[in-house]
């Protein structure tokens, strides 16, 4: 999820559209948080790793 984020940052700011970058930005957020709270252990989504 990290990963397809920083692709769509990429690719928005190179291509200057914007609803990508946006949508990059929350990708890349949200994949940090779940990376963090898989990584203390907790379950996401009743699993103990959310990949």
């Amino acid at each position: 999820m990290i990963v397809l984020g920083v692709i769509l940052l990429v690719i928005g700011l190179v291509a200057g559209i914007s609803i990508l970058w946006t949508i990059g930005v929350i990708l890349v957020v949200i994949g940090a948080i779940l990376w963090i709270v898989g990584a203390l252990g907790h379950g996401v989504g009743r699993r103990k790793h959310y990949w």
